[in-house]
């Protein structure tokens, strides 16, 4: 969708907008599913990158310990562990700038992955910039999803990041997507940014081709000792209305209410929910952040009658309408 009619969905009134939402929402899903997903940081911290929310950078004083790559026989116990509170989709990230064929650690990955995707998961990773061959590899090995976020807007992300450019991002994502894995891209609320960048980040999400097959929308959560260290939180309202407009813009995407979730009320969640999201990070931690306890999630979800949705192991990422015009992303727009 262009930007002059995402802005004229951001600017209905609260409950019209998120009505249409609802309606594209049961027009393209099997209602009352969320996807349980779990984040493990498999190698935390000492990043190169400078990434002005995130504590795993090097050149941040947050606290956060350097640490090396988890043995796989742990990682194996929390992905078994993750199958066994429900999670359908296991998902890996490593503090790197990127992966490169042939190198010790990617080989050490590849083979994490050939062993969690035997688990009947959905197996994710996160692992910075791709090449075409390591896509491929990745693929091969049994990656269902390649997580990378645009962050922001093309014009707010040098405000952001400076050590690799939003055309970095967007090739990597092309990457994963030409070896044949279906992408996970979203962003972050509360960089700083104003509802133009978010729009045009969905802008951006919404053409490509094919189109996610899952966006998170992310909360800042500030870290301590990072540039957005006292950074403003964004309301509940934002977040509804982020998750109304992505639903409607990609509407075969799992959108999933993901970090920040700690600040938001089982009332603020069930609007998300309304309003179109269907996956959600399950666990107490998102890499270096907090998350609700599963206990605290199951009880919300069975409090709202939702269930778990199967994994979907193996499903190309959905595609572009060919003529995705602002009267056709109502339901039933593919």
């Amino acid at each position: 969708m262009k930007y002059d009619e995402l802005l004229a969905l951001y600017e209905m009134p609260f409950f019209d907008l998120i009505s249409k939402a609802r309606e594209v929402y049961l027009n393209n899903w099997e209602n009352n599913e969320v996807q349980l997903c779990t984040l493990l940081s498999i190698k935390t911290g000492g990043c190169s990158e400078d990434c002005s929310y995130c504590a795993q950078s090097s050149r941040y004083n947050s606290g956060v310990q350097v640490e090396r790559l988890m043995e796989k026989q742990q990682i194996m116990e929390r992905a078994e562990a993750a199958r066994a509170s429900g999670s359908t989709r296991f998902c890996m990230g490593a503090a790197w700038r990127g992966v490169r064929g042939g190198t010790k650690r990617f080989d050490q990955v590849v083979d994490i992955i050939k062993d969690v995707s035997t688990l009947g998961m959905e197996v994710c990773v996160t692992l910075g910039e791709l090449g075409p061959e390591e896509a491929k590899t990745l693929k091969e090995a049994g990656v269902s999803a390649y997580n990378h976020n645009l962050d922001t807007s093309r014009e707010h992300y040098p405000n952001i990041v400076t050590t690799h450019t939003y055309d970095d991002r967007l090739n990597t994502i092309k990457n994963a997507q030409d070896a044949g894995m279906s992408v996970c891209c979203g962003g972050i609320l509360g960089l700083g940014e104003t509802y133009v960048d978010r729009l045009k980040m969905i802008e951006t999400i919404s053409e490509m081709s094919p189109q996610p097959e899952s966006v998170p929308i992310n909360s800042l959560m500030p870290m301590p000792g990072t540039p957005l260290e006292g950074s403003d939180p964004v309301t509940v309202f934002d977040v509804v209305r982020m998750i109304a407009v992505t639903r409607i813009a990609v509407p075969k995407a799992k959108v999933r209410l993901s970090a920040g979730r700690t600040h938001f009320s089982d009332e603020g969640q069930a609007l998300c929910f309304f309003a179109g999201a269907n996956s959600i990070f399950y666990g107490d931690k998102l890499l270096t952040a907090k998350n609700p306890m599963v206990e605290k999630d199951m009880a919300l979800l069975e409090m709202l009658g939702l269930k778990a949705q199967a994994p979907y192991t193996d499903v190309d990422a959905p595609e572009v309408a060919d003529d995705c015009e602002f009267a056709a992303c109502a339901p039933g727009c593919a």
